[in-house]
């Protein structure tokens, strides 16, 4: 994964592809995979057989063709595309509650944050790039099975020096004594968050913030009345979004709309695009933008809270 951990290192899309490297193919809009590339090996889709040895060498961005004229883009493995393509080993995080996440628990580069639970890692990779090249994640889940994939894809990923993985019940246990104090920003993803709160706040340090991510009323209720012993300026958000769809539409003579063609997602199947030999004799083409027929709803509820100072 792109992220800057020494200077040697620093994010460069210009790098070349090396063995070893993941790579996020893009088929289209509603289809990408992850890849290991391996020496030797194939990729095989609907659009032809792509070998993995054309692929070294290639910067991050390429587009590459297959052996029937066929093409993908091999695309860097940043934490958004990962949150796309990773494992659903359980509910995750999607990009717009990530971003609003990261900013408003005001996570920079040196940070120590706490995160329970890790669950399929999809906000831990974004919670690692916040933090690099000098912070530090400590993400908690019960499930021991769910712990030990989520590390197999951190370490495959290069986020092994940012990202520590344990199995832990916060709920029940709460945090580790050695995070007493530590921590600048702490996230909840738990059934009974308040239960977790009370450790929450021993661990932060003054004026940091909590986040808890509840799918129900309910929860967000009970955390709140919980947070009130120890937190200030408590507040709920749910984060809605809306895609538009662009097209190229033909107006004719009376500037009305003769046809749209799509431009971009979302599409289901890839077709050939006949924007460049589309032959219009009633007027010119215009641009439109339209809401998406489907959008995705409610995922959670984001609980910010400030720790007191005592």
């Amino acid at each position: 994964m792109l992220i800057p951990l020494e200077d040697s290192h620093k994010i460069s899309f210009t790098r070349p592809i090396s063995a070893g490297d993941a790579v996020i193919v893009y088929e289209s809009a509603t289809s990408m995979k992850p890849v290991t590339i391996t020496a030797g090996a194939v990729f095989q889709n609907k659009f032809g057989v792509f070998k993995h040895g054309d692929w070294i060498g290639k910067p991050f961005g390429s587009k590459v063709l297959s052996s029937k004229g066929g093409f993908v883009y091999l695309l860097a493995p940043t934490p958004e595309l990962w949150t796309l393509v990773l494992s659903h080993r359980t509910q995750i995080l999607y990009l717009m509650d990530i971003g609003f996440v990261v900013s408003y628990l005001e996570i920079v580069p040196g940070c120590i944050v706490l995160e329970s639970g890790t669950g399929s890692g999809s906000l831990s990779t974004s919670l690692a790039r916040a933090v690099a090249p000098n912070g530090k994640v400590f993400t908690f889940d019960f499930h021991e099975q769910r712990a030990a994939s989520a590390r197999d894809d951190f370490e495959k990923n290069g986020l092994s020096s940012l990202i520590t993985v344990s199995v832990r019940d916060i709920q029940g246990q709460g945090f580790p004594e050695e995070h007493k104090g530590r921590a600048d920003a702490v996230f909840l993803d738990l059934p009974q968050p308040w239960l977790a709160v009370p450790s929450s706040a021993e661990c932060l340090k003054p004026d940091a913030v909590l986040c808890s991510f509840s799918p129900c009323i309910e929860q967000v209720q009970k955390t709140c009345e919980t947070m009130t012993s120890s937190f200030t300026d408590i507040r709920t958000f749910e984060v809605l979004l809306r895609t538009y769809e662009i097209r190229d539409v033909h107006l004719n003579k009376n500037n009305t709309t003769e046809e749209a063609i799509p431009t971009g997602p979302p599409r289901q199947k890839r077709k050939q695009s006949n924007r460049n030999n589309y032959e219009s004799t009633n007027g010119d083409v215009s641009v439109m933008a339209k809401p998406c027929g489907t959008a995705r709803g409610h995922t959670g509820y984001l609980t910010f809270a400030r720790l007191t100072v005592s």
